[in-house]
């Protein structure tokens, strides 16, 4: 990475979209929409409103499956000079396998970023992330069906956010990436209705970013390999303050609807901020935090 500003997924589409408006080779890394084994259509619109201090959306991880995306996404991406993660997820540890398999052939993909935020229809139901027997059996299940660099993201869970960053190092992970939005809703007062086709979504924006900046910094304390921060980032002193509680790169989100070269210039402003306090490198400012 040229530098420690990634794009999150969900948040920039698959590159193409935002090409117009942002210098590609200039991010730390693209990290695209999740990609499933084959096209999902999504759930039903409204899919998106806006609330204080940030933004529900319930998608519903609408994607043109492995095929879709490497016969017409993935040629463009090869032509920039940045990293590709692939956020992958699947509704079993079957289709978790698929996905990872089926991309570990493929040129252009720097790493997979495993998206276990997804209930699995074939044990009741529960999230994955919220289940650590099923957290370790998808990222074991995963890791065993690709080499590629390994990025683990991880809901929400405001007890136990160390025991499964924990448990996704120790099957495997050679990353986590946290935090996923946190499950909300909005409602019409005048229709009396769900503001979202889908009821509930996931919320994000500058509303989470104290959850999620803490729950970076237990996940640091908790693991040895690199926690990278997500979750509210909007501007350089949003990503200085995870930088500062141990992640090791940051991941920009919703800031890119408002701003779509909020990334260029929050890594920009790291840049400036470490020549103003005489550092060399960002390094010397990770989990730089003091008493």
């Amino acid at each position: 990475m040229k530098n420690p500003v990634m794009v999150a997924s969900g948040t920039f589409g698959y590159g193409p979209e935002y090409a117009d408006l942002v210098d590609l080779d200039r991010l730390g890394a693209i990290v695209v929409k999740g990609i499933s084994p084959r096209p999902v259509t999504g759930n039903p619109p409204p899919r998106t409103v806006e609330t204080a201090g940030g933004l529900i959306n319930a998608i519903g991880l609408q994607n043109p499956g492995i095929e879709g995306f490497v016969r017409d996404t993935l040629p463009f991406l090869r032509r920039h000079d940045v990293p590709v993660i692939v956020n992958i997820w699947g509704r079993t540890v079957e289709e978790y396998e698929e996905v990872a398999a089926g991309f570990e052939e493929v040129e252009g993909i720097a790493g997979l970023e495993v998206n276990v935020s997804c209930p699995n229809i074939k044990e009741g139901r529960g999230l994955f992330s919220n289940d650590p027997a099923l957290l370790r059996k998808v990222v074991s299940a995963v890791r065993a069906k690709t080499r590629r660099p390994l990025i683990v993201k991880l809901a929400p869970d405001l007890s136990r956010i160390a025991q499964f960053a924990r448990a996704a190092e120790e099957c495997g992970a050679d990353a986590v990436s946290l935090i996923n939005s946190i499950p909300a809703m909005a409602i019409d007062v005048e229709t009396r209705r769900p503001k979202l086709g889908n009821v509930t979504g996931g919320l994000s924006g500058p509303a989470i970013k104290p959850i999620a900046l803490k729950m970076v910094w237990e996940a640091v304390r908790a693991v040895r390999i690199p926690v990278i921060g997500i979750g509210g980032i909007a501007c350089t002193e949003d990503a200085l303050e995870f930088l500062l509680a141990g992640a090791q790169a940051v991941g920009v989100g919703t800031a890119n609807f408002l701003n779509p070269v909020a990334a260029l210039e929050i890594a920009a402003g790291i840049g400036e901020y470490l020549a103003r306090n005489g550092m060399s490198s960002v390094r010397e400012l990770l989990g730089g935090l003091r008493p």
